[in-house]
């Protein structure tokens, strides 16, 4: 046995014995107590954003499981080493977690088959870390039936979470608060300040999804609340680049700027290799002096470089005219084209003249900036039409940052195991 190896189960307080100057494990210790000593020491580790370390000592503990009894417990390893892979941008390792969890539920059916609430809750995770959200739904749900008549309030707890988790991933927002509701009213009861900073997230996450922004950043506040009373840094850096995007969402880009480089300062980014990814992507995406306009379709906000902001919620059909001619730049627009691209409509001079000549002066008059002689920065008029100056400096506000944020096995780091 190592010295690192005797400092951890000391620390756990496991049982050892002295033998010459190296220390073995006694044959009559509980195998299972030992496993559990390294898993609780690799929570420890995970909570204080410590990756390698709880990957280090999760690996051990499955080194020292005993099956059948220890499956569970086994399953919640393989939970926390996903989680690890996924967030180091290890595929393949990831992956082979995945399959080594769900050989252990087919290897051990018979145990499994007690059909508690334990069970569905763990077979429920397998079909999340799969992506299919539906069936990993199905399970939760069972997980919950189950946990409510076995009394298990902490179990019901991380169900409910669960289901409100995979809800989100399926779009199903009103199931999502409905079962983040539930929780909330079981908090109450039981003190669980982790799976409370979870609850708080998810409720931000929900809130931004539903373009909520003002009560997404309280629900960031008060889930970094209960994280710095759980003591907990894992979910840190993801709160703050969540409350970044929230005050992006509201136009707020020098706010959000200083969220996602906070965000990037607190990320160990030798560990956390896809959040770090993921800050640094926002990052770029506002800070660039450089660029002259700045177009969010999704939040329908322009950012002019010398106007700042301007809001185009209530102007649909001058935004579609601007992402027209600014995702086009190297065409021109005809007042045939336009009817047809902006109105759906094939082109009358009766009806489309006047339209378009005061939709771009309305158009014009948003995003020109004053300071411009010629007033004709952005939209050119030439002879065969409209078109957008090649020679200013545009950016698209990122449209697939969904996509980005898909981990490996679907995992969120936020969440329970």
């Amino acid at each position: 046995m190592t010295i690192e190896n005797r400092e951890i189960l000391i620390g756990a307080q496991a049982p050892f014995i002295l033998k010459s100057q190296d220390l073995e494990f006694d044959s009559s210790i509980d195998r299972s107590k030992i496993a559990r000593s390294f898993y609780d020491l690799g929570k420890v580790y995970y909570d204080k954003a410590a990756l390698g370390k709880a990957h280090m000592n999760f690996e051990k503990a499955l080194g020292h499981l005993e099956y059948p009894r220890d499956v569970f417990l086994g399953l919640k390893t393989y939970g926390f080493l996903i989680r690890i892979a996924s967030e180091l941008l290890l595929d393949e390792k990831a992956s082979e977690y995945v399959s080594k969890a769900e050989s252990l539920t087919e290897s051990f059916a018979s145990v499994l088959g007690s059909l508690n609430a334990e069970c569905f809750y763990n077979i429920g995770a397998i079909c999340n870390y799969k992506g299919d959200f539906a069936s990993a739904k199905k399970n939760y749900l069972l997980a919950c039936k189950f946990a409510k008549e076995e009394n298990e309030p902490e179990l019901l707890a991380k169900c409910l979470l669960s289901v409100s988790r995979v809800s989100l991933s399926l779009n199903e927002l009103p199931d999502c608060q409905e079962h983040l509701t539930q929780l909330g009213q079981l908090l109450t009861i039981i003190e669980k300040d982790y799976i409370s900073g979870s609850m708080n997230f998810f409720l931000g996450r929900l809130n931004l999804t539903l373009g909520k922004n003002d009560l997404a950043i309280k629900y960031f506040d008060k889930a970094n609340d209960r994280m710095r009373i759980k003591k907990s840094w894992n979910m840190h850096g993801q709160i703050l680049l969540n409350k970044g995007r929230a005050y992006k969402n509201l136009g707020e880009f020098s706010k959000a700027l200083m969220f996602f480089e906070l965000s990037d300062s607190v990320v160990d980014s030798s560990e956390f290799k896809r959040l770090s990814a993921i800050v640094r992507n926002e990052i770029d995406d506002v800070n660039d002096s450089s660029v002259d306009l700045y177009l969010d379709r999704i939040n329908r906000k322009i950012k002019e470089k010398d106007l700042g902001i301007i809001d185009f919620k209530h102007r649909f059909v001058l935004l579609e005219i601007l992402f027209l001619l600014a995702t086009n730049i190297e065409s021109c627009f005809d007042k045939e084209r336009l009817a047809k691209a902006i109105w759906k409509d094939e082109y009358n001079p009766l009806i489309h003249d006047k339209l378009i000549y005061t939709s771009i002066s309305r158009l014009r008059r948003l995003i020109e900036p004053k300071t411009t002689k010629s007033k004709r920065k952005y939209i050119i008029r030439g002879k065969d039409g409209y078109t957008f100056n090649p020679h200013v400096r545009i950016r698209f506000h990122s449209e697939t940052s969904a996509e980005r944020d898909t981990s490996i096995a679907n995992i969120d780091m936020s969440s329970p195991v």
